[in-house]
């Protein structure tokens, strides 16, 4: 499956968020050891988590697809979409 760099940009961009959400409603309900879970809390997070581990799992297979086709090491793909998600680029950048 070919990837663009800007495509994984925005999966990384993704997985990012989804990650944001299950910090989001750990940082709501309280740590679950401390804090009693409804049954709601939990089922929300449980997908919210599933979601991210998801979303991180496509990024990984991405970038190691994308590494191969360019002939360039995993770890280097890696850090430079790091990079552009932090600095906001990725939409028609091709690295």
């Amino acid at each position: 499956m070919a990837h663009t760099f800007a495509e994984l940009v925005e999966k990384q961009r993704a997985a990012d968020e989804a990650y944001a959400r299950v910090r989001h409603l750990q940082d709501a309900y309280g740590p679950p050891t401390q804090t009693k879970w409804s049954d709601q809390q939990t089922t929300t997070w449980e997908t919210a988590w599933r979601a991210w581990r998801d979303l991180a799992r496509d990024v990984q297979a991405a970038v190691t697809a994308y590494a191969k086709q360019e002939e360039t090491p995993r770890q280097e793909i890696e850090a430079r979409v790091k990079e552009a998600v932090r600095h906001g680029e990725g939409a028609g950048d091709e690295a």
